[in-house]
């Protein structure tokens, strides 16, 4: 009679109950205070068995028979590891009273005990040596034997005997899980960074680009067709392609497969649902046969890039018709969609990105948000219609790429939070319910599958929605709540009332009601802590009357059904969690090993086996985390989520046969460190920083296993791993550089916080104001999304941790940029950027929120106090200590939240090395402040600038570089070539020089060209800002006159250098595209709104073009010979980056490493910052072309900077790993190079007599380049 049926595991004499299983043997234990197997056969009878420990190795076994008769036995034996055969009677074991043996002495016969319609009985095993009983059931009165699907029943004492794992395992004790020592970049994830990129018109990747995506990037590339609406349909391995498109007035249907044999398309067109009506004879294809009630048209063939495929198009005559119905045809097989027609719907246009619309859609997939608004009155009649109407926009949203995703998960999060209703007038059973989930999640599931860029957020829209399952999944809900009842004798008031709700439509409100009874139950029957649950959830009374099975009823429950009622609600807690949540966790270790003894109990009839393929030991660990689920202390708990998670990862890459119930269960291992984190605030209050350090390690490590671009959280996690090693070592500089990746990771969160905003929040308020959502929901949509994932508890952990690394590294709260006396109005911005061209008209303080770096200080400003961190060498920080602002940031949120709470006070400022001291003040006193002086002299008087003549050659070697041929920039490098150190090098220079431009633009090649500037700059005199960028695009047509060509190639090729023309006429163009970007950069915004501010003449400022040789640099320095925020004179000041010098000098986020030296003893840099940029610039083999315009050194005018330098070939962008930086981690690498680079700044200073200098350099291979230098403003 052996046969694997139903499982209960137990570690007897440990404390610790069983667990209860369907299908195959258990591979896990887990801690509760009981378990329970249920079963219901044919005839309404219940069986459910409780096995828990007893004392020593005892073990006891509880059966409990409901709606049976009276005479019922069980017929049984026990059994031993890895054995078969019945032990009968097992010795140890106390026979139950009227127990007798069989005839064959094959089992034992064990008489329940009858009360009522229910059955007892009792077994106690005190053996150790066995691991289960089987038994079957007998009705001896009418002869019937009660099995489990024509099986045995089995209950599970212990976890059974088995062979170990091979391999690395998780080693759990009691308390901690061993992790596997794993690189943490084997965690990486660049779905969205490897050129893998979605095509928002077909929803494919460049890189798995097919015939079909071929075909329709020609539609739209050669004939300018907009795709209206698409659908792909399966040919067995195959696939055909429908699409309708309209170019130029005209309306089209193209087909294309990439079938092999030929094809016949049977078709018709329809007004209406379900017609076949035969088209009009002028819009049939050539070579078609037109039938009664269709048209066979046959298709073409045809090859795109070497692909063979067949297409057909047919030209509609109106646009009234509804869609197109077809199937095909190949010799005589006929192919149908399978059972049903192909349908080509043309109401279901595909969802476009809206870009400039006035309507609020703007940066939305506006065809899909509009669609489901249509749709929205249909999905409120239940659950079940919102799920399926969710499926059935699966492909439209696919189509729309990202928007189109973030549009639906909009749509369901709108659901999850109740802004939507769930349930008007239609009755719908819970299995229809979590069939039509089963039906989208899938859908989803294949999408997860086929588009790895995009898992991120399918994941966010699968934790909205919940599993949903087929059959008995959702049915058990109905069908167990009446058991409850009969159980627990509450057949009246609240719990028939929310029965009737259940059985006609479930939601996950029940999740919530049902959590509030047994809070109502464990508080006492105190009826104010139901109300509370249930408030704190969103539900209130009028919520509860609502539903179209109100409840009216509070529960009136008696304390003596207070044990049953708990008992059974706790399991059925589950049942309703299995469908309605996506992140609970023990319903998806449950779905995943194969449903635990607590499962039993509640997915009566249900068998889920285990998913094939786990990991080794991934049972056990599930196990530990179950087992420390409700730990005080959540270190060792979340440490065995993440490795959980960390072992899933490779699973949920691949293409598991279950991988839907893989990701739920990933969804609520994440939920659950999320809240486990949060959990442990209260124990970290008087933590030490390493412990705060390990917990954000461990929150990171969550949040990148979460996220589709991870590359720069792993090498976050990494430099956190490298603060905690440097810190267990005592390093003297561990807070430097902890606070250096603390930096890193909050500028990464603000950077995933903007994505999401720029992604989510357009659809949130375009499908907000079509469905009607209140404004406040709408306005903190993003905010709410991000609240509910790691991110939230991160940033709190950084917030904690921020003021002590400051304190252990003596950062204070601020760093002075520019360091200056005033006073004036507080105002609070946003953005400097959105106010950088505004003029103040009183002595204003700004509070700004962001400051990129490249941004110009407004009129009337005397002070910029903000939280970001621009280089100390940025544009903007040049540009404050030029105009004597005060320029600062401030590191303590709570001190600038106190200067936002002053907000149009007047505050006076005074700032020292670390500290701003400030103070209110009345008006009077700023009138006579220093302040009013200060804002005088911000006014810049009325610079002149003569106008560069062309001197007749279009390119100078940089022997011939003079005032009146080129600016200040190449000029500078032509006087240190020669007379810089030997182990400093100068890059070869050849320029084009000033008036070179002009001559071009008005050579007659480029005629129409010059026309069009000269209309464009009318515009641009009459205040027509628009003209700028319109300008720079038009100067992007210039041709090149050969003679400038020829003579650039002589300079270049008899200084040394290589002409780009010689690897082909390709890389030519590319350098002559270099060189028109940087003539066309006088025309940037920022640089025209510079010169006007000083009313400098724009038309007279000229750009020669300075053309060196790239250094492909190891790292790029900015050096200030004089300290810009201290003015000390015997200081040295510089910043590094890792790559070139663009992420410094440009307004790319973070912070480069900055040291000071002083000049008397250079040997001894002092690193004041560590680098938190994640990105390095990188290029090999390049010719790169700078600005060098005759404003750069102007007096009075800062113009260094505002113009461009373009390389002739792309940088490509790395994310910086810094814990692999030598700079970093080897002290006498990081002194030698830093010592060199102050060095050199030391002997170029000399060589300008003592003058400060701005200089700009790389270093390769350790040799210092010098690639510009100026004098220091």
């Amino acid at each position: 009679m052996a046969g694997v049926s139903y499982y209960a595991a137990a570690a007897a004499g440990t404390g610790r109950p069983c667990v209860v299983q369907f299908g195959a043997a258990p591979n896990r234990s887990r801690r509760v205070s009981r378990t329970r197997l249920r079963r219901r056969n044919a005839e309404g009878m219940y069986v459910q068995v409780d096995v828990k420990p007893s004392s020593g190795s005892m073990v006891e076994i509880e059966l409990v028979a409901t709606n049976t008769g009276s005479a019922l036995a069980l017929h049984w034996g026990a059994l031993q590891p890895g054995r078969s055969e019945w032990v009968v009677p097992p010795a140890g074991m106390r026979l139950p009273e009227g127990t007798t043996r069989t005839h064959d002495d094959a089992a034992l016969r064990t008489p329940f005990k009858t009360s009522g319609s229910n059955s007892t009985l009792k077994i106690e095993i005190d053996n150790p040596g066995l691991e289960s009983i089987e038994f079957v059931i007998v009705d001896e009165a009418q002869n019937k034997w009660f099995k489990n699907n024509g099986q045995n029943f089995q209950v599970h004492m212990r976890p059974p005997a088995g062979p170990h794992h091979q391999g690395q395992q998780h080693s759990a004790t009691a308390g901690s899980i061993g992790r596997k020592n794993r690189d943490v970049m084997q965690l990486l994830s660049k779905n969205a960074s490897t050129g893998d990129q979605v095509n928002e018109a077909t929803g494919t990747t460049s890189a798995k680009c097919t015939v079909l995506d071929l075909f329709i990037k020609s539609l739209q590339e050669k004939h300018g067709s907009q795709v209206l609406c698409k659908k792909v349909f399966k040919l067995g391995e195959k696939e055909i392609l429908a699409l309708m498109s309209q170019v130029q007035g005209s309306t089209k249907v193209h087909l294309a497969t990439d079938h092999v044999e030929p094809l016949i398309l049977h078709w018709a067109l329809a007004k209406k649902a379900g017609e076949w009506k035969a088209p009009p004879p002028g819009i049939v294809p050539a070579g078609s046969t037109l039938l009664e009630m269709a048209c066979e048209s046959p298709f073409s063939d045809a090859e795109l890039n070497g692909l063979h495929h067949q297409v057909l198009e047919i030209e509609l005559d109106e646009d009234s018709y509804r869609g197109m119905p077809f199937v095909l045809r190949s010799n005589q097989t006929w192919i149908k969609n399978g059972t049903s027609d192909f349908y080509l719907d043309f109401s279901r246009r595909t969802a476009k990105s809206s870009e400039g619309t006035s309507d609020g859609s703007k940066g939305t997939a506006k065809a899909l948000l509009e669609t489901i608004a249509d749709l929205e009155e249909d999905a409120q009649r239940s659950l079940m219609h919102r799920f399926n109407i969710a499926a059935d926009l699966i492909d439209q949203a696919k189509d729309a790429g990202q928007l189109g995703l973030a549009g639906l998960l909009v749509w369901m999060r709108f659901m999850a939070t109740r802004q939507l209703i769930w349930n008007k007038n239609y009755n719908v059973k819970p299995r229809e319910i979590s069939q039509a989930q089963d039906r989208f999640t899938d859908n989803l599931q294949s999408l997860y599958k086929m588009y790895p860029q995009h898992r991120e957020m399918l994941r966010m829209i699968m934790y909205t929605v919940g599993r949903g399952g087929q059959g008995d999944v959702g049915q058990r809900i109905r069908d167990e709540i009446l058991v409850i009842q009969r159980n627990n004798d509450c057949m009246g008031g609240m719990m028939e009332e929310w029965h009737q709700k259940l059985h006609n439509n479930t939601s996950p409100d029940d999740v919530v009601i049902c959590q509030a009874l047994m809070d109502y139950m464990s508080s006492d029957l105190d009826i104010k802590v139901y109300w509370d649950t249930l408030n704190k959830n969103g539900i209130t009374k009028e919520r509860l009357l609502s539903y179209d099975h109100p409840i009216h009823s509070e529960p009136n429950l008696k304390s003596e059904q207070k044990e049953g009622l708990l008992r059974d609600l706790t399991n059925y807690m589950r049942s309703l969690k299995a469908v309605h949540s996506g992140a609970d966790l023990e319903s998806a270790i449950g779905t995943c090993t194969g449903y635990t003894s607590e499962s039993q109990g509640f997915m009566v009839g249900v068998e889920v086996n285990p998913v094939k393929g786990l990991p080794s030991g991934f049972p056990e660990l599930l196990k530990f985390v179950l087992d420390h689920i409700e730990d005080k202390s959540v270190e060792s708990l979340v440490e065995g989520l993440l490795e959980a998670r960390a072992e899933l990862r490779t699973l949920l890459l691949s293409s598991t046969e279950r991988l839907k119930d893989l990701i739920f269960l990933d969804i609520a291992l994440d939920s659950t460190v999320r809240t486990a984190i949060e959990r442990s605030f209260e124990n970290l209050n008087n933590a030490a920083p390493e412990k705060i350090m390990y917990f954000i390690s461990l929150v990171v490590e969550n949040l990148a296993l979460s996220t589709d671009d991870n590359e720069n959280l792993l090498c976050c996690l990494k430099g956190w791993n490298h603060a905690l090693e440097m810190s267990k070592h005592s390093d003297d500089q561990w807070a430097l550089y902890a606070k250096a990746f603390l930096d890193r990771t909050r500028l990464a969160l603000a950077t995933k916080g903007e994505e999401y905003h720029g992604i989510l929040q357009p659809s949130a308020e375009y499908l907000g104001s079509l469905l009607g959502i209140e404004q406040w929901t709408v306005n903190i949509f993003t905010e709410e999304i991000i609240r509910s994932g790691s991110a939230a508890s991160l940033s709190l952990l950084l917030n904690r941790l921020d003021p002590v690394l400051r304190n252990v590294a003596n950062l204070g709260s601020w760093q002075i940029i520019s360091p200056v006396d005033v006073a004036g109005y507080v105002v609070v911005v946003d953005q400097l950027l959105t106010v950088q061209h505004k003029s103040y008209d009183k002595p204003t303080i700004l509070v700004v929120k962001g400051v990129k770096g490249e941004e110009e200080i407004p009129d009337g400003v005397v002070a910029v106090l903000t939280p970001d961190m621009p280089d100390v060498l940025s544009h903007v920080s040049v540009r404050a200590r030029n105009s004597k602002v005060l320029f600062a940031t401030c590191f303590d949120p709570n001190i600038l939240s106190e200067l936002e709470q002053n907000k149009g006070k007047v505050l006076s400022l005074k700032p020292a090395s670390v500290d701003i001291s400030y103070r209110e003040i009345p008006e009077s006193e700023l009138l006579v402040s220093s302040s009013i002086d200060t804002l005088d002299g911000q006014k810049t008087p009325s610079l002149s600038l003569a106008k560069k003549q062309f001197l007749g050659k279009y390119a100078i070697s940089a022997e011939e570089f003079s005032d009146e041929m080129v600016g200040a920039k190449s000029r500078n490098i032509a006087y240190l070539n020669g007379k810089v150190p030997s182990w400093v090098s100068v890059p070869t220079s050849v320029a084009l020089p000033f008036g070179t431009f002009e001559t071009v633009l008005s050579d007659k090649i480029n005629k129409e060209v010059a026309q069009k500037v000269k209309i464009l700059t009318e515009k641009l005199d009459q205040g027509e800002l628009g003209a700028l960028n319109e300008i720079r695009n038009v100067l992007l047509n210039l041709t090149a006159p050969t003679y400038l060509v020829s003579e650039l190639k002589e300079k270049m090729q008899g200084s040394g250098m290589p002409w780009p023309g010689d690897e082909g006429e390709q890389r030519w163009e590319q350098a002559w595209t270099a060189i028109k970007k940087v003539w066309a950069s006088k025309w940037n915004e920022r640089a025209y709104l510079s010169t006007r501010k000083v009313k400098l003449d724009h038309s007279n400022l000229s750009m020669a073009v300075l053309v060196q040789q790239v250094v492909s640099a190891d790292y790029a320095f900015v050096i200030h010979t004089t300290n810009p925020s201290s003015g000390e004179r015997s200081e040295i000041y510089a910043e590094v980056v890792k790559g070139l010098g663009e992420t410094l000098v440009g307004a790319y986020p973070g912070r480069a490493m900055s040291f000071v030296c002083s000049k008397d003893n250079l040997e001894s840099p002092k690193v004041l910052g560590y680098p938190s940029k994640p990105i390095g610039l990188f290029i090999q083999k390049s010719i790169i072309f700078r600005s060098d315009s005759n404003g750069e050194d102007l007096e009075g005018y800062a113009g260094a900077g505002l113009y461009d330098s373009v390389p002739m070939d792309k940088e490509e962008q790395v994310v910086l790993d810094y814990t692999t930086d030598p700079l970093i981690t080897d002290c006498s690498f990081r002194t030698s190079t830093l010592s060199s680079i102050a060095r050199a700044g030391y002997d170029i200073e000399q060589l300008y007599g003592g003058s400060p200098q701005d200089i700009e350099g790389v270093v390769k291979d350790g040799k210092i380049y010098i690639v510009q230098t100026r004098p220091q403003m």
